[in-house]
């Protein structure tokens, strides 16, 4: 099993999760991708140990275990993959910068109902 970080997280990218990883397998995007937004955090699937420590820390309520993933998000878990297969280490950083921190109810609740997932 492996955790991914879903749509959720996209340009609200609050980095507790990445703070509370005891392998540092959560990472942040450095160079542009058009496919591949920068305003999001990736948990790489080779090197997460199951532990849950992810999810509960993330405010946003972006991060799912992979077998609990949304339907609405199941493309996320391809993706959160795919990205760590096109993009070589270098293109990481464990260093995660956040954009949002520490998200009131109603934002975490208004950007659910941005990605209709309300």
């Amino acid at each position: 099993m492996t955790w991914v970080i879903t749509k959720l997280c996209i340009d609200c990218k609050d980095t507790e999760c990445a703070e509370v990883c005891p392998v540092d397998c959560i990472y942040d995007l450095t160079v542009e991708d058009e496919e591949f937004t920068q305003g999001q955090l990736y948990i790489h699937p080779g090197e997460c140990i199951d532990c849950a420590a992810c999810e509960p820390a993330c405010p946003w309520q972006a991060i799912f275990e992979d077998s609990q993933v949304p339907a609405l998000f199941a493309d996320d878990t391809e993706r959160n993959a795919k990205i760590f297969e096109k993009h070589p280490p270098e293109d990481f950083t464990t260093e995660c910068t956040p954009i949002k921190r520490n998200p009131t109810p109603d934002e975490i609740e208004e950007n659910k109902k941005k990605w209709g997932y309300a």
